[in-house]
């Protein structure tokens, strides 16, 4: 029996997932909300860039459609911040249907965000469904990945995770997250409103560390501008030398005072190659590079769209990458 999907939020990275799920045997989509209102009303392929109309209408009214369509899951896409999004969880929750969302800070929120973390897996326990966060980053390349490449090992001295990303192939709203066509002092502006970030690296070195059994000093999560030496351009825009084509971030977990995991992100316009490398000291010594990387919005879409069936068989509660079963393509 066909997976029945309701999808919330239809920006690039739910639109992608409503595209792969129409695509595939296995799921029936039911529903679908977004506030905004020239979406609202639309049929969910005109909406969501198919040729061909899904015979689902978007709507602005979440409790509702849940109660028409009866999901037998719910795709959230609509925040990275998970303050955000608690109240869209508590409402899907307390209608007994699970969820799997791409919020990056629901990814692993015990270490930054645990007071709404245990509120809402109590809300799930109670209401007896699984909720999960995910995505490529949190979710996979910076912290799933390199956990489970550590299953071989026998001692694990440190951990090191690059992850370099030719920013022009990606969407728009991560161009502009990333600081792309900003000046030096804008970027440095909307870094201190917090603005401009990449969100999750803390989550990801958090369950790293929880994962290996270390009791971390701090994390940090260092952020710079990179210049486009030259002019350079998207798609989307173009960003004149001397302005910033991206961003240069390091987030490091210390012990003992030592930095013993180290996740470093390049995600600018005209980066020369893209790749994700994981590099771990002990014994043996691992290392891991998936040449051209891994596409965060194909790659994004497709682990929310392949972890449904295992939250489906989750048992109830928060779950992050490392608490449920390994998630893998799901053909229907």
């Amino acid at each position: 029996m066909a997976i029945r999907t309701l999808h919330v939020g239809l920006g690039p990275i739910g639109a992608g997932i409503v595209r792969q799920v129409a695509a595939r045997r296995g799921f029936r989509i039911v529903g679908a909300v977004d506030i905004d209102e020239a979406k609202v009303g639309q049929d969910l392929g005109a909406v969501t860039g198919l040729d061909r109309k899904l015979k689902v209408r978007v709507t602005d009214e979440l409790a509702k459609t849940i109660k028409k369509a009866k999901p037998d899951v719910v795709v959230l896409c609509t925040s990275s911040a998970l303050a955000k999004v608690t109240a869209q969880i508590a409402a899907i929750v307390k209608r007994r249907v699970p969820i799997v969302s791409t919020t990056e800070e629901l990814a692993y929120p015990w270490y930054s965000n645990r007071r709404l973390a245990k509120k809402i897996d109590a809300m799930a326990r109670k209401a007896k469904v699984a909720v999960l966060g995910t995505g490529v980053n949190p979710g996979f390349t910076m912290d799933a990945l390199p956990i489970m490449l550590t299953a071989v090992c026998e001692r694990v001295d440190s951990i090191r995770v690059d992850r370099v990303q030719d920013a022009s192939r990606r969407r728009l709203p991560f161009q502009q997250k990333i600081g792309a066509g900003l000046t030096a002092a804008e970027f440095q502006e909307k870094v201190d409103a917090g603005t401009v970030r990449h969100v999750g690296l803390t989550e990801s070195i958090a369950m790293i560390a929880d994962a290996m059994g270390w009791k971390l000093d701090k994390i940090t999560d260092e952020i710079a501008p990179k210049l486009a030496e030259r002019e350079v351009s998207s798609e989307f825009l173009t960003v004149p030398a001397g302005r910033v084509a991206g961003i240069l971030q390091d987030g490091i977990g210390y012990r003992k005072g030592e930095p013993i995991i180290t996740l470093h992100m390049e995600a600018y316009l005209g980066a020369p190659e893209s790749f994700d490398s994981v590099t771990i000291a002990g014994s043996p010594a691992i290392h891991s590079r998936i040449e051209g990387g891994v596409h965060g919005d194909v790659a994004t879409a497709s682990i929310t769209v392949n972890s449904i069936p295992a939250v489906l068989e989750a048992r109830p509660g928060l779950h992050t990458m490392r608490s449920g079963r390994l998630p893998s393509f799901f053909g229907g």
